[in-house]
Formats: structure tokens, C-alpha cells, sequence
């Protein structure tokens, strides 16, 4: 199969698709679990081409997304591309379920269970649902030796919700579903979003996560993907995200004592994310970052940079 490189080819790969989506879905509804990432973004975009309205996305907000990215799928799909959306709030449901929870693995196993129960929940009140679309790319399938990984589908749904899938990217590597959702439209945010993992801000408020320490993580990320931004090394940058450990340190704030916690900034570049090279940001940038973040974000007082490089430093801390 040909490589899709350019917007030429893949305007054909989106022509081909529609056909085959049209051909394999007929009159039917389907369903779609929509992150904001760019697989499923890609995904919706297609189908929202093929079949309009029997499309049915659900968009659950666990509580654990980045700032803005809930209301950036509900502009795009449900207000630009008139998509039939069903947006779930389920952060209080989500954070319940957490709290107290400090095993990394545990809050995983939470995340992605209580994920699959409310998709469920929602899957069971619509009607006539017979297709279920999935973001599978290429790399999950080659991963799992053709079994797609459990944490990239919805795949732990009853066996009595018995869906057909739709599966339109399962052929196209990361750098070719970019080039689709360009072609589609979808803004730059989505396309070239970062890699998020599927337990979102979660595993970055390390320990049992508390509201206060995720907004400390919410909108310390928003300030360091700002100025990555402004400053030119949003593409240039692989990946860039701050954690909130579950320590803090004594500071001066205010010009009385703070017992605060620290933000740390990890910034790195990989090509296949097996070993990971730390970025060297410019010194005045970080001071710059490092102002911001402890003036704008309350309950910090010491902004601390990540140089471990993979290995000995996985990415992400948890």
C-alpha cells in the first residue's frame, strides 16, 4: 500500500474510505468513543463524511483532560462539523472513584474500567446501534501480533452489546492519519496534539489525586504549552507536560513561609519512544516558565526540571 504523504493521496484514501464506510454501514447507526486525540478525531471526521447523522460520538470527560481539550471536541464536532455528539461530564464520578487510590497500576485499572462502564451506560440508551468505530492505527495491531491492544479499544464491553466494527485508520501509521486529518480539516490542536496517555492528567498528579494538586497540574501544563508555543518549540519538541508530585517543600511567599509542592517539567524527543533524549530548553525561557507558573498557579512554590533521559526515566512518571 502506498504511503500517505501528501494531501493528494490522501484526499483519495478519504474517498476510498467513505465508500467502503457507506458500503459497510448502509442506513445503520454507529458508535464512537471521541478522546480528542487524533486517531478518533480522524475517525469521526471520516465517518461524519460517510454518514452524517447515524453516528453517534460520546465524548466522556473523565476529569483527567487537559485545559480547554473538552470544549475544543465540543466546538469542532458538535458546533463546526454538526456531529451528533454526546458529551458525558463524569468528572465527580471519576474523582470519586479515586480518591484515597495511590498505586499507579490501580488508577489505571480504575480509569479504564470506569471508562468502559460509563461508554456502556451511555451505548445502552441509544437504539438501532449495530457498529461500533474504533481508532485502531497500524502500530497497535503489529504491537499485539494481530490482537489490538485492550487499553487502545473499548474492548472490554458486555458481550451482550454485540457491535460490528468500523475500523478506517487500522492500515495508516501516526504521520499518515496526521496527513488524513489535515486533508479532513480538523484544526492543527488536534492533529499534531501531543501523545496523551489514556489515563490523561492521572498519571501526572502522582500518588492518590486530589482536586487541588490536578488543577496545579492542569494549569501549569497550560502555561508551559503556551510559552512552548509562543517561543517556537511546540513542533520542534516530541513531547512536553508537567507533573505534581505528592511532596512538598518549604518556600517564601508572599514574604511569609509556604509549605507548597513542586511542578516538574519533563520535555523530551523520541523517534519510537522505546528511549527518549531530554530537550535542552534555553535558560531564559525556563525562568520565564518558572515565574509564570509560581505566580499563576496556586499551591506551588518550586518549579524543578526532569533531566533523566529513557532509560533510566520512563516519559511519563507513572
Amino acid at each position: 500500500m502506498e504511503r500517505i504523504t501528501t494531501p493528494a493521496l490522501a484526499q483519495k484514501f478519504i474517498n476510498e474510505q467513505v465508500a467502503e464506510m457507506q458500503a459497510q454501514i448502509g442506513n445503520k447507526k454507529v458508535l464512537l468513543a471521541l478522546s480528542g486525540g487524533v486517531d478518533s478525531s480522524v475517525v469521526a471526521a471520516l465517518l461524519i463524511k460517510a454518514v452524517g447523522k447515524q453516528l453517534v460520538c460520546v465524548h466522556v470527560n473523565h476529569g483527567l483532560l487537559r485545559k480547554g481539550e473538552p470544549e475544543q471536541v465540543i466546538k469542532v464536532f458538535r458546533d463546526e462539523m454538526q456531529a451528533n455528539l454526546v458529551y458525558v461530564d463524569a468528572t465527580d464520578r471519576f474523582l470519586d472513584k479515586l480518591a484515597g487510590v495511590a498505586e499507579p497500576e490501580q488508577k489505571r485499572k480504575i480509569i479504564g474500567g470506569e471508562f468502559i462502564r460509563v461508554f456502556e451506560e451511555e451505548a445502552r440508551k441509544l437504539d438501532g446501534i449495530e457498529f461500533l468505530a474504533q481508532g485502531t492505527i497500524y502500530p497497535d495491531i503489529i504491537e499485539s501480533d494481530g490482537a489490538v491492544k485492550a487499553h487502545h479499544n473499548v474492548g472490554g464491553l458486555p458481550e451482550d452489546l454485540k457491535f460490528e466494527l468500523v475500523e478506517p485508520i487500522k492500515l495508516l501509521y501516526k504521520d499518515e492519519v496526521r496527513v488524513v486529518g489535515k486533508e479532513l480539516g480538523l484544526p492543527d490542536g488536534m492533529v499534531f496534539r501531543q501523545p496523551f496517555p489514556g489515563p490523561g492528567l492521572g498519571v501526572r498528579c502522582t500518588g492518590a489525586i486530589t482536586r487541588d494538586r490536578l488543577a496545579a497540574v492542569r494549569e501549569s501544563d497550560a502555561i508551559l504549552r503556551e510559552e512552548f508555543a509562543k517561543n517556537g518549540l511546540e513542533g520542534k519538541v516530541w513531547q512536553y507536560f508537567t507533573i505534581v508530585p505528592d511532596i512538598k517543600s518549604t518556600g517564601v511567599k508572599d514574604g511569609k513561609r509556604s509549605w507548597d509542592w513542586p511542578v516538574i517539567i519533563r520535555a523530551v524527543n523520541t523517534r519510537d519512544a522505546m528511549t527518549a533524549t531530554v530537550e535542552n530548553v534555553p535558560f531564559e525561557l525556563m525562568q520565564h516558565i518558572t515565574a509564570r507558573i509560581v505566580a499563576e498557579v496556586p499551591g506551588v512554590n518550586r518549579v524543578l526540571y526532569d533531566f533523566t533521559p529513557k532509560p533510566t526515566g520512563t516519559i511519563e512518571w507513572e
